[in-house]
């Protein structure tokens, strides 16, 4: 039962540590989502995406996830009309970057709830640790 549970913790505690990187990638596109070049025609910010892997460890024969890399996400750079911008192309254009806050929120709600979903069964794995040591003491 041990090796169960410690099984079912390492993968919780993989799949938060995947999770969390997602959190950082997500929030540092929303932080840079109107970061523009400083020079003439020179390129924004670029969006970051996440990718995942399953990984088995084969001492306990657990498959788990890890970020695979960070990698740029896709996506054409919005032209907007800004002449004023030092960033500003010689038609008076500034690109902007490729991230869409609304995409960046959802995937922000779905890492949050992948990343409690993992806490959760860490939270039923002590308890049910917990309990098993009270039955033993009776």
């Amino acid at each position: 039962m041990s090796m169960d549970l410690g099984k079912s913790l390492q993968i919780s505690f993989a799949g938060m540590s995947a999770q969390g990187t997602r959190l950082r990638v997500v929030a540092e596109n929303l932080a840079n989502a109107e970061s523009t070049s400083q020079t003439p025609g020179g390129e924004p910010y670029r969006r970051k995406v996440v990718t995942f892997q399953s990984v088995l460890d084969k001492t306990t024969g657990a498959t788990s996830v890890k970020v695979s890399r960070i990698m740029p996400g896709g996506g054409d750079f919005e032209r907007r009309f800004d002449p004023g911008h030092p960033g500003a192309d010689a038609e008076g254009y500034v690109l902007m970057p490729n991230v869409n806050p609304l995409l960046e929120l959802m995937d922000m709600r779905e890492a949050q709830r992948s990343y409690q979903a993992n806490l959760d069964v860490i939270d039923a794995a002590k308890t049910m640790l917990s309990r098993t040591i009270d039955l033993l003491r009776a």
